[in-house]
């Protein structure tokens, strides 16, 4: 019995991850402005300041782009907060007694290639808001900001990932 539930599981389990797959599967529209908040260094205070921003950042717009429902709205938004922007990076940073200056920048931005997914997503000039901390050396986050999608988790080299046809096989031995 041990045998024929485990042939099963093998038998079942590319088609459950194949469905998995196509549900995960996002793509970035043409018509999008991103967010990318890039760290001073890959130390880690710099990139525990990263983080901090990013989540202070991330309250922020989400507050205030939450009735947002086009891209010109989106932007008008964010034009509109760039002051704000900068003085709540510029806050969290004097708090933390950083010596890292900012640099906030909003228009065409540089982002490099990224693979997430099995989707490529090409190096390029993208309608973007970039917070820059310091040299700018260090890992950086980003995501979308419309239409709202934060896709892609940094440091995903990290991540641990399971075979669930290995945990199934070894609930059985």
């Amino acid at each position: 019995m041990k045998k024929i539930m485990i042939l099963l599981a093998v038998i079942i389990t590319p088609f459950v991850f194949a469905k998995n797959l196509e549900e995960e599967t996002i793509i970035i529209p043409n018509e999008s402005i991103r967010i990318r908040v890039i760290a001073n260094s890959n130390s880690l205070s710099d990139q525990i300041e990263k983080n901090n921003i990013k989540n202070i950042l991330q309250s922020y717009l989400d507050e205030k782009l939450k009735t947002s429902k086009s891209i010109e709205e989106t932007d008008y938004i964010i034009k509109k907060s760039l002051n704000e922007i900068r003085t709540q990076v510029e806050k969290i940073l004097k708090e933390n007694n950083s010596i890292n200056g900012v640099n906030v920048r909003y228009g065409k931005n540089f982002f490099p290639k990224k693979e997430y997914k099995g989707i490529t997503y090409e190096s390029g000039m993208y309608d973007s808001l970039v917070i820059t901390i310091g040299e700018g050396k260090g890992n950086n986050w980003w995501c979308v900001l419309f239409p709202p999608l934060c896709l892609v988790d940094e440091d995903m080299e990290d991540q641990e990932y399971k075979l669930y046809i290995k945990e199934v096989i070894e609930k059985f031995k």
